[in-house]
């Protein structure tokens, strides 16, 4: 106890229903970590508690991931509990984190790759409704064709096939060829949130509105199922900004994506 208040220790949280009511306050904000409570992100979570603070720790992908987010007026907080638990996060992560929160880790961990993005949401449906949707819903079926196109139109994207069983895939064929493509990285209607990912044109076709078409028939099919639709896109790509800006997403917050290495390791 120091002056009257007593410390909050952090703490591993298990209970899906008390996370889900704190992230659960701000669901733009968290939407990938609301996400990451259904039953098919799940067993690939841990995650850490301190008083209404919240971290996760995403173990799904080759090297893990660490989403820490909170309002400006509520960082340093969140500061507080990740201090904490460094020493018993992994030694190489990828990291999401609200702008602060890397020097909260400097002890620690060598940040490296950083890159600003910007948090988007769908709050003008007006906009979405103006822009024709095209293209057609994709499934499992499909993957082997995805990955084909991703591999010339968007090298090094990170693609969860495990996420076309949501149904929640739009893409434009010409020829037989699939050339266009709007997908999702988070998808659940427990939680009323979705996250765009995984948006590319081949390069044969850029310029014809293809990208914006799918994104709009995508976006008419995810508010059939959630009242929050967002997506993470790099700050310094202009012209993505705009194509979102255009269909009705506004810029809600700033994050640092990067790379974390343990002082230990990187030295």
């Amino acid at each position: 106890m120091d002056g009257g208040l007593i410390a909050v220790a952090v703490r591993a949280e298990h209970d899906r229903a008390v996370l889900a009511g704190l992230l659960g306050r701000d669901p733009v904000l968290h939407a990938y970590q609301l996400g990451d409570l259904d039953d098919f992100f799940w067993p690939y979570t841990s995650w850490f508690r301190r008083g209404d603070q919240v971290v996760l720790l995403y173990h799904g992908v080759e090297l893990p991931t660490l989403l820490a987010f909170a309002a400006p007026d509520r960082v340093a907080e969140l500061a507080g509990l990740l201090v904490e638990a460094a020493p018993v996060l992994p030694a190489r992560m990828w990291a999401h984190l609200s702008p602060g929160l890397e020097a909260a880790l400097g002890r620690w961990f060598v940040v490296s790759e950083a890159a600003a993005h910007h948090r988007m949401a769908l709050t003008d449906p007006v906009r979405l409704a103006a822009v024709p949707g095209v293209g057609e819903p994709l499934g499992p079926a499909d993957a082997a064709e995805l990955a084909g196109l991703y591999a010339v139109a968007y090298p090094g994207n990170w693609f969860d096939a495990r996420m076309l069983e949501t149904g929640q895939y739009v893409g434009v064929r010409e020829r037989g060829r699939l050339v266009a493509v709007a997908g999702v990285h988070v998808f659940s209607p427990r939680w009323r949130v979705a996250a765009l990912g995984n948006v590319t044109t081949h390069p044969d076709v850029r310029g014809r509105g293809l990208g914006a078409g799918v994104v709009a028939a995508l976006c008419a099919r995810l508010r059939a199922s959630v009242d929050h639709v967002t997506l993470n896109v790099r700050a310094d790509n202009a012209a993505a900004v705009r194509l979102y800006e255009r269909l009705g997403f506004s810029r809600v917050a700033g994050f640092t994506e990067c790379a974390l290495t343990s002082a230990a390791a990187a030295g």
